[in-house]
C-alpha cells in the first residue's frame, strides 16, 4: 500500500480522492495540502465522507509544508489536484516532490470522470474568467427553449461544513442562505437561479449526479477555474480568452480542455486585440483542428450607466478572475472608462484584514477591488474596505447583488455581461444537432 499526499484547493482534490482513492486498497491517502483558497488548511476531510478506510478523517495542511510532510508521513506519491496554474508552476511542484523522495502524479480522464445515465454537456475554459458563466447560462437558455429540462451541476466550492455540503440543491435565493454560501458561490449560483435553473453542487459528485439525474433531461456541467469535467461529456464546450492569448497552451489543465474540446468559443472579440484572436485560431489548427469554432463577444449591460460620467469610481471585479486568474482588469474597469469616470479610486490604502492580505498576495491587482468573500470575516472586511474608500460611486461587475449580504454606504451601478455569438455556427445550431443525434 502506497502512502499518498493529494495537493489541492478544496475541489478537484476531494473529487480525485472520492472516485479513485477512497476505496482503493493499493493506496492510503495520508494528507491533503491546500492553497489558493483562504482558511481551508488546518482542517480535516471528515470521516463521514472519507469512508470506512479512514475512520479519523484525513488532515489538511498548508501546501508550504509539503517537503516536511513527505518525510514525516513517508509519502510515496504526491498527486497534483488543482487548476489554473502555469505548466512551469506544475513542474516546480513536481521538482519539490521528487527532490524530497516522492513520485509526482497527475490523474487523467479515465481515472476521474464519472459516466451519467443522462446526456452531459460540459462548459469549461482555458483560464478562469474566460466567460464560462455566461456561456453556461446561454446553453441552459437554449436547451430550455428547445423544451428540455436542464439541471446545472457546478464545479465544487466547498469551503464550509463539508459533511453538510455533501450534496447541495439550489432552487431559490433562500437556499443560498440555507447553505451559508460564500460570495464566490453566490456569483455562480445566483444568475442561474434568477433564470429559473436548478443548480447542484457539493463534495460527493457521484451522489450529486445521481440526484440530478432524477429531474433532468440533460446534465449541464458548469466548470470551475480551467479544470476539466468531473463527468464524461457527450459535448464538451470550451471558452478561450484572446485577452490572454497563448495561455490555452501554457496553463494546466486548460490545455487539456483546449485539446479535447468539441466546440471552442473565442470570446470577448469585441474588446480583444486582433493578434490575440489570430493566435488562438492558429493554436486551434495546431492542437485541435476538428473542433467547431464559434466567434463571440461578451458585451456588458449597465442600468444607470449615465451616473458614471465624471465620477470617482470604485471598480469591483469578480475575485478569482483577478487573483489566480491573473487578469489585470475586468468588466467594471472597462465600463468605468467607457462611460467617462473621472478617476478609478485605488482601494489598497483603505483595505483591511483579509482584503489587505489579498492585495499583498496578488500585487498585480491595482485600482480595483476583487470581490473576495470566502468567509463571514472576509465579507465583513470587504464591506469595510468598500465603505472606507472615498469614491462617489461603486461600479460592480460581480454577478451578485452585494447589497443582499452587506450594507454599502455608496450608490452602486451593476455591470452584467452575456454571451453574444458572432455569425454561424452558433450554439443553437450545435445544440439542435446534439439533441437530434441523441434522440432527445
Amino acid at each position: 500500500m502506497k502512502n499518498v499526499i493529494i495537493m489541492g484547493a478544496a475541489g478537484r482534490d476531494f473529487h480525485n480522492f472520492n472516485v479513485f482513492y477512497r476505496n482503493n486498497k493499493d493506496y492510503r491517502v495520508v494528507a491533503f495540502t491546500a492553497t489558493q483558497i483562504p482558511n481551508i488548511e488546518n482542517r480535516k476531510y471528515p470521516a463521514e465522507l472519507a469512508g470506512p478506510n479512514y475512520p479519523n478523517g484525513i488532515p489538511i495542511y498548508p501546501e508550504e509544508e509539503l517537503p516536511d510532510l513527505i518525510k514525516k508521513l513517508n509519502a510515496d506519491e504526491v498527486v497534483f489536484s488543482y487548476s489554473d496554474v502555469s505548466h512551469e508552476y506544475v513542474m516546480h511542484k513536481a521538482s519539490i516532490a521528487i527532490s524530497n523522495g516522492a513520485t509526482f502524479k497527475l490523474l487523467g480522464l479515465n481515472d476521474t470522470m464519472i459516466s451519467s445515465k443522462k446526456p452531459v454537456i460540459s462548459v469549461c475554459a482555458v483560464r478562469t474568467g474566460s466567460g464560462k458563466s455566461q456561456t453556461t447560462r446561454k446553453v441552459a437558455e437554449i436547451l430550455k427553449k428547445l423544451g428540455k429540462k436542464v439541471v446545472v451541476i457546478r464545479h465544487p466550492m466547498p469551503y464550509g461544513d463539508l459533511v453538510k455540503q455533501k450534496v447541495q440543491r439550489f432552487a431559490t435565493f433562500e437556499d443560498l442562505n440555507k447553505y451559508g454560501c460564500t460570495i464566490e458561490e453566490r456569483e455562480e449560483y445566483e444568475p442561474h437561479l434568477r433564470n429559473g435553473t436548478v443548480v447542484y453542487a457539493g463534495v460527493d459528485y457521484e451522489a450529486i449526479l445521481r440526484e440530478a439525474e432524477k429531474e433532468a433531461d440533460i446534465i449541464l456541467w458548469d466548470g470551475g477555474n480551467n479544470d476539466f469535467p468531473f463527468y464524461r461529456p457527450d459535448l464538451h464546450i470550451v471558452v478561450a480568452d484572446p485577452h490572454r492569448a497563448g495561455h490555452e497552451m501554457k496553463y494546466h489543465p486548460g490545455e487539456v480542455n483546449f485539446r479535447m474540446a468539441d466546440v471552442i468559443i473565442i470570446n470577448k472579440e469585441e474588446t480583444a486585440p486582433k493578434d490575440g484572436i489570430d493566435l488562438i485560431r492558429k493554436n486551434i489548427m495546431d492542437a485541435n483542428p476538428k473542433a467547431i469554432v464559434i466567434d463571440a463577444a461578451s458585451p456588458f449591460f449597465i442600468e444607470g450607466y449615465e451616473k458614471i460620467k465624471g465620477k470617482k469610481v470604485l471598480a469591483i471585479e469578480d475575485g478569482p478572475t483577478l487573483t489566480h486568474g491573473e487578469m489585470t482588469y475586468g468588466a467594471a474597469v472597462l465600463a468605468a472608462k467607457k462611460y467617462g469616470a473621472s478617476e478609478l479610486i485605488d482601494a489598497r490604502p483603505y483595505a483591511v484584514g483579509t482584503i489587505l492580505e489579498t492585495y499583498r498576495k496578488y500585487p498585480h491587482i491595482n485600482h480595483y477591488l476583487p470581490a473576495m468573500g470566502y468567509s463571514e470575516e472576509q465579507i465583513k472586511d470587504l464591506q469595510e474596505t468598500i465603505n472606507k474608500t472615498p469614491a462617489d460611486l461603486v461600479v460592480s461587475a460581480t454577478p451578485i447583488d452585494i447589497t443582499r449580504i452587506m450594507k454599502i454606504n455608496k450608490e452602486i451601478v451593476r455591470v452584467r455581461y452575456e454571451l453574444d455569438e458572432i455569425g454561424k455556427p452558433d450554439l443553437e445550431d450545435i445544440l439542435k444537432d446534439f439533441i437530434k443525434r441523441k434522440g432527445l
